[in-house]
């Protein structure tokens, strides 16, 4: 394929595109209208793109959840961030300064996701720093020691992936092919988490004390990840009809616990849970829930490092600035040329 190919192959795309649309088009008016047609695709299961028609409820609720996913992931840099200098090798610091900048490549995917949805990046970066969107809770705790950034690569991203791996499958196309990516870098993260604590926990008794101290912290934390319980929860029922979501919080949440207990058994760690155990019944483990007091409390900015965390964040973006707008200036250049 040569430079010259890219005209023609631009036009055949510009006309797929079209044929499309009025494929669309035609489908709608055959199945009675917009509304009709979006419920077709919905319950056919495949995916809705930013070319279709959608309600309005639909595209705030998928704004709502993907720019929640988004600042997550760039205020996430931060607990580990903290320790890339301090990592106890140079293997490690590596590892990790690659873990944190796949962090940051995920809001990007993310950001842009929200953007075919008709918001600009610019307005949901605006929101975060007024404190009119939300990150996760998780990341409003902090890391005390080597050991944290092992507990968040096998809690914190473990619980992310169980969250996230459905999402794949996420009804809005540009969310779910973002997804695809995303979870494939999170099962790095998360194998780097698990194989920093088997490291300590089979290592020195005080190595060892303290992968079990922070397991210890960062257990119900990463529970609380997943939500309040259904009963609770304001959005989940209409994001599983809608096909956003396929699973509910505490189905989710079950997951993760019965996946966590015969991790921590290969790591010879303890879940700090007296009431987990199995129950026949059920086949799955009973276990205490998190204290969901105390999320809310977090999610309303009482959190540990609430203020913290953003304050970097509106440091970060002012002191940034003059890259902004260097881009912005090198591309107009550009464009003008």
């Amino acid at each position: 394929m040569y430079g010259n190919d890219i005209p023609e192959l631009l036009g055949e795309v510009e006309a797929a595109e079209a044929a499309l649309r009025e494929a669309a088009a035609r489908d709608t008016e055959a199945t009675g209208g917009e509304v009709a047609y979006f419920e077709a695709v919905i319950q056919a299961d495949q995916k809705i793109e930013p070319r279709d028609w959608m309600p309005d409820s639909y595209r705030k609720t998928l704004i709502r959840q993907i720019a929640q996913h988004a600042h997550s992931e760039i205020i996430g840099m931060q607990p580990e961030g903290n320790w890339i200098s301090r990592a106890p090798t140079l293997k490690r610091k590596a590892i990790l300064l690659a873990k944190v900048q796949d962090e940051a490549g995920h809001g990007l995917y993310l950001y842009a996701a929200a953007e075919t949805l008709g918001v600009s990046r610019d307005e949901l970066v605006d929101k975060l720093l007024a404190g009119r969107q939300k990150y996760s809770s998780i990341f409003n705790y902090p890391t005390l020691t080597w050991a944290d950034v092992g507990a968040i690569g096998w809690l914190v991203d473990g619980a992310a992936i169980v969250n996230q791996v459905p999402l794949c499958r996420c009804s809005y196309g540009p969310y779910a092919r973002a997804m695809i990516r995303i979870c494939k870098e999170e099962s790095f993260h998360q194998r780097q988490g698990f194989e920093i604590l088997h490291t300590l926990s089979h290592g020195t008794g005080g190595q060892r004390a303290m992968a079990q101290d922070a397991v210890d912290r960062w257990w119900y934390p990463s529970l609380a990840m997943f939500g309040p319980p259904d009963a609770d929860s304001t959005h989940s029922e209409q994001s599983m009809a809608w096909k956003i979501k396929r699973f509910s919080n505490d189905e989710l949440r079950q997951r993760f616990v019965d996946m966590c207990v015969q991790q921590a058994g290969v790591l010879g760690l303890t879940l700090p849970d007296p009431d987990l155990r199995w129950n026949e019944d059920r086949q799955a483990y009973d276990f205490t829930q998190p204290d969901y007091d105390e999320l809310m409390q977090v999610i309303k900015g009482n959190g540990p490092c609430n203020r913290q965390r953003m304050a970097h964040r509106r440091r970060a973006h002012d002191e940034g600035a003059w890259v902004r707008e260097a881009a912005a200036a090198y591309a107009k250049k550009k464009a003008a040329a």
